[in-house]
């Protein structure tokens, strides 16, 4: 196993407001961490501190050994932010095109990929239609799709399935875990708390710290609850 994300010590503030308070955890190659914690927790702030759209105040964060941002690693990384960055006046096909030519793969891998990609999130019937004629469920699936392009080694995906319904939801949890048994690295940051349930290892977010970090299995446990939204509250709780 291979540690593709180090975090350690994290701290950022926006003027007097600490949003991430000595934020630290791993995350290997082959594993599915998820972030819980309301909005404005912090969660989308780590993530963007993580991979250098942010600049942390102190701390360290490295995103596969390397400190971001840097280019030459960003073909490895599949990013999916909590707001689209789509191009609305491309088709869905168009999208995926462009995003997979920045990544550098070839016109014949990316054929390849994008049919296996669109399958995945459902998207076939649209993809020759101009995003902004798209819902924000289909701009999600979308944004998934591209974040999937290019195999990469990490996934970094916020919020994912907002918008999306429950049997689609059904069916890219089963990609990611498909991934995962690939040795794929993914975090996923989500307030879906049954989504949490799927995951390897579960981080609870809370006023700019990580209360909580463990397996669903053993929180649910150390809590003596039976759900990863019970886990929450009562920490929750426990944290006010």
């Amino acid at each position: 196993m291979k540690t593709l994300l180090h975090l350690q010590d994290l701290e950022k503030s926006f003027g007097h407001k600490m949003v991430l308070d000595h934020v630290g955890f791993e995350l290997q190659s082959g594993e599915i961490i998820g972030l819980i914690g309301p909005s404005g927790a912090g969660k989308s702030t780590m993530i963007k501190t993580m991979l250098g759209m942010e600049k942390a105040d102190s701390g360290i964060a490295l995103v596969l050994d390397q400190t971001m941002p840097n280019r030459h690693i960003l073909g490895d990384i599949g990013y999916m932010a909590q707001s689209d960055a789509l191009y609305e006046a491309l088709s869905g096909l168009e999208n995926l095109e462009f995003f997979g030519q920045l990544k550098g793969l070839s016109k014949k891998d990316l054929s390849f990929e994008i049919t296996h990609v669109y399958q995945v999130v459902d998207l076939t019937d649209h993809l020759n239609k101009a995003v902004s004629g798209y819902s924000g469920g289909m701009k999600r699936r979308l944004s998934l799709a591209i974040a999937l392009l290019g195999n990469p080694h990490l996934l970094i995906l916020d919020e994912p399935t907002v918008g999306i319904d429950p049997s689609l939801r059904k069916k890219i949890w089963k990609e990611l875990m498909a991934l995962r048994d690939n040795g794929v690295g993914i975090l996923v940051a989500t307030h879906v708390m049954d989504e949490a349930e799927l995951t390897d290892k579960v981080g609870l977010l809370l006023g700019g710290k990580i209360i909580a970090f463990d397996t669903p299995s053993k929180l649910k446990e150390s809590y003596g609850v039976s759900s990863i939204e019970e886990v929450f509250l009562k920490a929750e709780g426990e944290w006010n």
